[in-house]
């Protein structure tokens, strides 16, 4: 069995997806000279030899500060499908997106010109790719819980067009039950909720996520094996963990992939999916974390089948658009000989 073949030939859904993680350089320095924003950078070059992390919050000023060339509509959509057609040709058949609306909004941004770009290119996905997309509005952790309502209000226009809430930004000192509050208020209005932790955060956040803002998905989550009886109510209740191996890795979470405890998760029977985070940050889209994981610790068509099929149970589509992608999987994996 080729292992490169089937992993990109295998239907994927992507669940961890920043769309300002997908801004590649090319494209920031093309945005920041049609918007005359200035980069602390000379050279594409020079951009990337600044994508070496000690830890999640020194990441997160350089991403902040790329997202500076994003001021238009059109920046956003082009972004957003930069993004989607680099899914489409790895086989992504579903995607959900996270996107910062905080991160700009506070400069100056109005929150309607981000939603609308976001939106017209998730919408031109299903007919010009045929990748079906969700959208996932994150509140940014080391803002206070004020600004995270005022964010939800600013987006209860566009409930139509937003799946789901979520938290992110610098884990560690911002715990999920600080935005409790609003995460009452999202379900209220028939939100979904998922939430970043167990990343840096320890096994209590994945807890509190759980417990107090109710998230039917964890993100990350890689730190719920310091817990036996987290993993244990995982497992019972089938919640599913949106794992970026790459990510995990080039924030040191990890120090290699093969210290990474994803096959000890799927062995203990845990809703394992793979996803990419910021792919333009961390060096990989999905299909080059799934063969960087796979080639790390030797996972063999049968947990790849499962961890694709993992993300199709995970996602927020209908019980019909499930079965109908996971009918897609399973009949690839047959079809290339795999169990």
């Amino acid at each position: 069995m080729n292992m490169k073949r089937f992993i990109h030939g295998i239907p994927k859904a992507e669940l961890h997806i920043h769309m300002e993680g997908a801004l590649e350089p090319e494209l920031m320095f093309a945005l920041a000279k049609k918007n005359n924003v200035s980069l602390p950078y000379a050279s594409i070059a020079q951009v990337r030899r600044a994508y070496h992390f000690r830890n999640l919050q020194s990441f997160l000023d350089i991403y902040y500060q790329g997202l500076g060339v994003l001021i238009h509509e059109a920046d956003f959509y082009q972004t957003t499908w930069s993004y989607l057609e680099r899914a489409a040709r790895e086989n992504v058949r579903h995607a959900e997106i996270f996107f910062d609306p905080q991160a700009h909004t506070r400069r100056g941004v109005p929150f309607d010109t981000v939603v609308l770009g976001i939106h017209r290119a998730l919408e031109e996905a299903g007919t010009r790719l045929g990748l079906s997309a969700k959208l996932i509005l994150c509140f940014l952790r080391d803002l206070d819980l004020e600004d995270a309502q005022e964010t939800f209000s600013r987006a209860l226009p566009f409930k139509g067009w937003i799946a789901a809430v979520g938290l992110d930004s610098s884990e560690w000192g911002h715990p999920p039950e600080k935005f409790k509050p609003v995460f009452d208020r999202a379900r209220r209005h028939g939100f979904k909720a998922v939430a970043h932790a167990g990343e840096e955060g320890p096994p209590e956040y994945i807890w509190q996520a759980l417990n107090l803002l109710n998230a039917e998905r964890i993100d990350h989550g890689v730190r719920c094996m310091e817990d036996p009886r987290l993993v244990d109510d995982l497992v019972i209740r089938g919640v599913p963990l949106t794992v970026c191996p790459l990510s995990n890795v080039k924030l040191r979470v990890f120090g290699t992939l093969r210290q990474h405890n994803l096959k000890q998760m799927l062995d203990r029977g845990l809703r394992v999916t793979i996803n990419s985070d910021d792919p333009a940050y961390f060096g990989g889209y999905i299909e080059e974390n799934f063969r960087a994981i796979q080639k790390a610790h030797g996972l063999g068509t049968k947990e790849i089948h499962q961890l694709a099929r993992n993300a199709f149970h995970a996602s927020f589509l209908s019980p019909e658009e499930k079965k109908a992608y996971l009918d897609e999987v399973d009949a690839f994996v047959k079809d290339k000989g795999g169990r």
